[in-house]
């Protein structure tokens, strides 16, 4: 495993991160009765050196976390969950926000969570997240319940990332979670200056969505790119549009290909991958810790989808 630092947080981070939620949530969203299968999995992760472990209250996943890490010394772990923002209109918004806090250290079976973050903010939510809610969260900073603040943006609905654009001007966070990958890589153009500039730690999801694991899907991804103009004819074979992606990097598998691109992007600390299968994590793993893709693919890449902000890879 390779670790870094997560920015200003001074945290010594693996450079995969374990998500705990996505289209997997460990396996849990298909196979509701498979718990120790997902204890496993997260043994896994630990036992490959992954000390960086992501979940949120929506996931319903921290449970499982708290049962895989009972035992391991805390210090060995960093543990990262979220808070669902509640809802404006109730009376003490900020209360729930301690509420949330409570019941996550319960079902994580800790004292203290190394980054809690508001999930899932979208544009429409800043002003309501800046005013009430992160005055709350400072507080909970102070009583030593929680050690960084983060933020995860709405990405599919803000592609382009309007949310952090805004935030980090006032340098809000201490940590971000930014959708970032190869078919919409505008968080390289918008966001990674400010967050070296400040020091904020940047935790990479999206990195593999359906249309970098099924080449069917990012297929039809890109004739429709094609059709509406947004990329030109000619610059790729949109027939076999991961033929150049394999054959130029080496790369046995298009998931491969999407977590080099996001691991050796400047800017990004932890890219974060998640399944319910044993096998899928080990090969995630072993694609994050490979080399950067090669100069000339990289190239390519940004000419194809370099001006692209409306795409997840979902």
């Amino acid at each position: 495993m390779e670790y870094t630092t997560l920015g200003k947080t001074g945290l010594k981070v693996s450079v995969v991160g374990l998500g705990c939620g996505g289209p997997s949530r460990l396996g849990l969203r298909n196979n509701s009765d498979s718990q120790e299968r997902a204890i496993g999995i997260v043994r896994q992760a630990i036992d490959l050196g992954v000390n960086f472990i992501d979940t949120a209250q929506s996931y319903g996943t921290e449970g499982i976390v708290g049962k895989a890490i009972a035992g391991i010394p805390r210090d060995r772990l960093v543990i990262s969950t979220k808070k669902t923002l509640p809802d404006a209109g109730q009376p003490s918004p900020e209360n729930e926000i301690k509420k949330g806090l409570e019941q996550s250290l319960k079902h994580l079976g800790t004292d203290c969570i190394d980054v809690y973050h508001l999930h899932g903010v979208e544009p429409k939510d800043y002003d309501f997240a800046r005013d009430r809610l992160m005055p709350a969260m400072r507080r909970l900073r102070e009583q030593g319940k929680i050690r960084f603040i983060g933020v995860t943006e709405g990405f599919v609905q803000d592609t382009s990332h309007q949310m952090l654009q805004q935030s980090l001007n006032e340098d809000l966070w201490d940590v971000v979670m930014v959708g970032f990958n190869l078919l919409n890589p505008s968080a390289r153009r918008t966001v990674f200056s400010a967050t070296q500039d400040k020091r904020v730690g940047v935790l990479n999801m999206f990195a593999v969505r359906r249309a970098l694991s099924q080449p069917d899907r990012l297929k039809a991804i890109v004739a429709d790119l094609i059709q509406k103009g947004a990329i030109s004819r000619g610059v790729m074979n949109a027939k076999d549009p991961v033929d150049f992606m394999l054959r130029e990097s080496s790369a046995k598998t298009l998931p491969e290909v999407a977590y080099r691109f996001c691991r050796h992007e400047r800017g990004v600390h932890v890219v974060l991958t998640g399944t319910g299968n044993p096998e899928h994590l080990k090969a995630n793993v072993e694609s994050i810790l490979k080399p950067a893709l090669p100069e000339p693919v990289l190239q390519k890449l940004e000419a194809i989808f370099g001006n692209l902000d409306t795409l997840t890879g979902n």
